[in-house]
């Protein structure tokens, strides 16, 4: 059995190991692939690894020897997946093997908008506190989480992790999903979407990307969030409107704190990458080496049961 991992890289930049993977069969590993060159490197493949490397329906047709795809992520947009189902491949995914490393990119981006530790880190190493007159200082009021109200738009597994934390910071936590939870512990309530933006000092997104949800933070809903609220996005770009949240940014409106954007890699243009008010990081919240380890065997474990008959996170089954 020939297996072939596109982007290997984007898991596994060197510090884990393909052993397990490459004791299944003749085994090849490139760190990133080009679409012209996916047909070259796969053929004879049956098996095919793929984390954003696309597999669209004109190069799984040059792929006949395909039996399988193996996701290296949970969202399989980057499969067409009603052409592999009608050429009898078989695709999974890995779901949920780093909610805790999401969850922790959350507050990453919280603690740096209420305390501030990068500015004035920066303030120090230029010498304002060696200069400072008093025995400490500030740069600009810093905040407690204790009695804020963290919102959250989605209660999966990631959702419920963040709301863990933020009851540990002794936060009140609402959370909005598409139909009533009555099952929330204790310290969570559940909410309509629009109480939830008007009533949280800190919104956090953790709803799937849909043609319900696409841009849902618009220059609508931007205008029923508190004044000074911190919006956080570790979801999917494609959830807000970039250009109205850069222009209330802008404004001074509110701040926000995002880990995803509409395209990755980010064109130059983009509106948020220009605005102040925004801490951004590029698309890692997910990558710990422990979540990439975790989900580097669950991917191993998909793949041992697809060879021993057993459905193990089909998606197009």
């Amino acid at each position: 059995m020939k297996i072939v991992v596109l982007d290997g890289d984007t898991l596994n930049p060197g510090d884990l190991s393909w052993h397990a993977l490459s004791e299944l069969g003749e085994f090849a590993c490139f760190p990133r692939t080009a679409s012209e060159d996916i047909v070259a490197r796969a053929k004879d493949a049956e098996v095919v690894l793929t984390n954003k490397t696309p597999l669209n329906a004109d190069t799984l047709a040059q792929l006949p020897a395909l039996k399988y795809i193996g996701v290296l992520a949970t969202g399989t947009n980057v499969v067409d997946l009603a052409a592999a189902k009608a050429q009898g491949i078989v695709v999974t995914n890995v779901p949920a093997y780093g909610p805790d490393a999401v969850a922790q990119m959350v507050f990453a981006h919280i603690l740096h908008h209420t305390q501030a530790v990068a500015a004035h880190h920066q303030a120090v190493v230029d010498g304002q506190w060696v200069n400072c007159k008093d025995f400490c200082f500030t740069l600009m009021p810093l905040q407690s989480l204790k009695g804020k109200t963290l919102g959250l738009i989605g209660y999966g597994d990631i959702g419920q992790q963040v709301g863990e934390i933020a009851l540990a910071f002794g936060m009140k936590v609402l959370v909005h999903t598409r139909t009533v939870r009555l099952d929330l512990p204790q310290g969570v309530m559940w909410a309509e979407r629009d109480t939830v933006l008007k009533e949280s000092d800190i919104i956090s997104l953790h709803c799937p990307l849909s043609p319900e949800t696409a841009q849902f933070i618009n220059q609508q809903t931007l205008a029923l969030i508190k004044p000074k609220a911190l919006l956080i996005n570790t979801a999917r770009g494609g959830l807000i409107d970039e250009a109205a949240l850069a222009a209330a940014l802008t404004q001074g409106k509110l701040f926000a704190g995002v880990d995803v954007l509409s395209t990755e890699p980010p064109s130059a243009d983009n509106p948020l990458l220009h605005v102040p008010n925004i801490s951004i990081s590029p698309h890692n919240a997910w990558a710990t080496k422990e979540a990439r380890q975790n989900l580097l065997n669950i991917a191993i474990a998909n793949l041992t049961a697809y060879l021993a008959g057993e459905r193990v996170n089909w998606v197009n089954s």
